[in-house]
C-alpha cells in the first residue's frame, strides 16, 4: 500500500507565470501552498513555513533558518544550492534538496549560441544595422573549426556542449577534478591539467559549480597563462571569474572576448539599493562597478542569468521540485545534497 503523505505548509519565493502558477498549486494540491512572488528576506517570512522553496535569486543563511521554527525541508528549484548555508541545515536535520538535472541540453546551447555570437560578431552587427548603419567593415570574425575548445566541468552541461562541439570539427580538451575516462574515450574528447588547458585554449567555457574550491578559479593569475586572444564564457556561476582580474584582462588584450550569463554579486545589479545597505562593503562596490565595465564594454556580450529560461526547462526545475516536495511529505528522501558523500 502507498504511504499515505503528509500534508505541509510551503512558501515559495517565486515569480511564475500564470499557468506555471496553476501547474504548482494543481500537483501540490492538499498541501498549504503559498507563492511568494518576491525574494526570500527577513522582512518577507511566514513563521509558519515547514517546507521552504526558493530559486537562486534567494538567500537561506543560518539567520532565516533560525527565523523559521517549523521548518523541516529546503527546496532549491535549481541546480546550484550555494545561496543555501548547508552546514545551518544540517545542524538542525533540515534535508536540502535540489534539481540535479534539468537543463543540460538547455544550458549547453544558450552557451554555444554565445560562443557563436561572440565569434561572429553577431551582436555588434545587429546593433550596428539598428542603428542604421548597413556595413559589415571592422566586424571580421573567425571559424570554430579546427580552434581548441576548453572545457572546464564535464558534468551534463559541458558532455552536452562537447558533443555539439564536435559536429563543428573543433578540437576539444577538458579539466575535472574527477576526470572520467570512460566519457573521454566515447567522446573522442582529451583531458588535461587546467594550466595546460587555459594556455592551449581559443575559446574557454565554463561548466563548474561554485564551491570555495572554485571561486575566481579565474582570476588574474589564470589569465596570464592564457592564450593572447582567448574567448571566455561562463554560464556556470558568477563567482568563478574575478570580475576586476577579467576587466584587466580585456584591457590588457589577452581576453579578446567573453559570454557572460551571470555575474559576480549579481544581485547587487538586480536591487541597486543594496549598495546603499550598511552591510555593503568596499568589495562589494568594487565588484559592481567591474560588472558596469563589462556590461559596457564593446567585447563583452552580458545576459541577464538567461541560459535556464526556457519553456521546457523551467517545467522540468518545477516539477522535479515539486517530487521532491511530494516525496518528503511521504517520508521518503529525494535528491537530498545534505546527505550525499564527498567524493575522495
Amino acid at each position: 500500500m502507498p504511504t499515505k503523505s503528509k500534508k505541509l505548509y510551503c512558501t515559495c519565493y517565486l515569480t511564475l507565470t500564470p499557468d506555471m502558477k496553476a501547474h504548482v498549486k494543481k500537483k501540490l494540491r492538499g498541501h498549504k501552498l503559498h507563492i511568494i512572488d518576491d525574494v526570500l528576506s527577513l522582512d518577507n517570512l511566514d513563521p509558519k513555513t515547514e517546507v521552504l522553496g526558493v530559486f537562486v535569486d534567494s538567500k537561506v543563511t543560518k539567520k532565516i533558518i533560525d527565523s523559521l521554527p517549523k521548518l523541516k525541508q529546503i527546496v532549491a528549484f535549481s541546480t546550484g544550492y550555494n545561496t543555501i548555508d548547508l552546514k545551518a541545515a544540517k545542524r538542525k536535520k533540515i534535508p536540502v534538496c535540489n534539481v540535479p538535472s534539468y537543463g543540460e541540453n538547455t544550458v549547453a546551447e544558450f552557451s554555444f549560441g554565445l560562443m557563436l555570437s561572440l565569434t561572429r560578431q553577431l551582436f555588434l552587427g545587429v546593433k550596428r544595422v539598428k542603428e542604421g548603419e548597413f556595413d559589415y567593415h571592422g566586424l571580421r570574425g573567425f571559424d570554430l573549426k579546427g580552434k581548441t575548445i576548453g572545457i572546464i566541468g564535464t558534468g551534463r552541461i559541458g558532455m552536452h556542449l562537447i558533443s555539439m562541439l564536435k559536429g563543428f570539427e573543433t578540437n576539444i580538451i577538458a579539466y575535472d577534478a574527477y576526470p572520467n575516462k570512460t566519457l573521454e574515450k566515447e567522446n573522442d574528447f582529451t583531458y588535461v591539467p587546467l594550466p595546460e588547458l587555459l594556455k592551449t585554449s581559443d575559446i574557454i567555457s565554463l561548466h563548474v559549480p561554485l564551491f570555495d574550491s572554485t571561486y575566481h578559479m579565474i582570476d588574474k593569475k589564470a589569465i596570464k597563462k592564457m592564450k593572447k586572444g582567448v574567448y571566455i564564457i561562463n554560464t556556470a556561476r558568477g563567482g568563478l571569474i574575478d570580475s576586476e582580474a577579467l576587466v584587466w584582462g580585456l584591457e590588457e588584450g589577452i581576453v579578446g572576448g567573453a559570454g557572460l550569463d551571470v555575474l559576480e554579486g549579481e544581485d547587487l545589479l538586480e536591487d541597486p539599493h543594496k549598495l546603499l545597505s550598511t552591510t555593503c562593503t568596499v568589495k562589494d562596490t568594487r565588484t559592481s562597478l567591474m560588472n558596469n565595465v563589462l556590461i559596457d564594454h564593446k567585447k563583452t556580450i552580458v545576459t541577464p542569468h538567461l541560459a535556464f529560461n526556457t519553456t521546457e526547462a523551467v517545467k522540468r526545475i518545477i516539477d522535479t521540485s515539486i517530487e521532491n516536495i511530494i516525496a518528503f511529505s511521504r517520508g521518503e528522501s529525494l535528491n537530498d545534497v545534505t546527505a550525499k558523500k564527498k567524493k575522495k
